[in-house]
């Protein structure tokens, strides 16, 4: 696999047409949901309304659970707003938890990808490291776009 494109999106400070309207712009063919639990109280972007709304627009829902940040690493993050360890807990998790990342690199072959979180900022966001797992696992170029 070579040149292919892997999006990353987060829905914070969107609402639900806009959210879509971004994956039409983009021609996202398949979303993959990379939260642990994919519960929302905005609107719309809870696992079960989500999918059905995507459905309508031709995109295939994906749920990773095991791509989700773990709740103790999420909870240190809440108390201490600490980014470094925050990344290297998650990516140390990643690193154990193999068989996630390749999953999704199954999918990449096929369509137009993109993985998506709560957080606007990918640059807040673990949907970055497991972006850049994905790449590395790669290893073939694989280019990554944050919407």
């Amino acid at each position: 696999m070579s040149a292919v494109t892997l999006l990353t999106i987060g829905y914070e400070g969107r609402e639900l047409d806009q959210f879509i309207s971004l994956l039409r712009q983009n021609n996202i063919t398949r979303l993959i949901d990379i939260r642990e639990i994919p519960i929302s109280r905005k609107k719309g972007f809870s696992k079960s309304a989500l999918k059905e709304r995507l459905q309508d627009e031709n995109i295939e829902y994906i749920h990773i659970k095991a791509l989700g940040s773990p709740s103790v690493i999420r909870n240190k993050l809440k108390s201490d707003w600490d980014y470094h360890y925050f990344f290297k807990a998650y990516s140390d998790y990643l690193s154990s938890n193999m068989e996630a990342v390749e999953e999704v690199y199954e999918y990449i072959s096929d369509g137009i990808n993109c993985i998506m979180c709560f957080e606007q900022s990918y640059m807040k966001c673990h949907r970055l490291a497991v972006a850049n797992k994905i790449k590395e696992y790669d290893g073939n170029g694989l280019k990554i776009k944050h919407i």
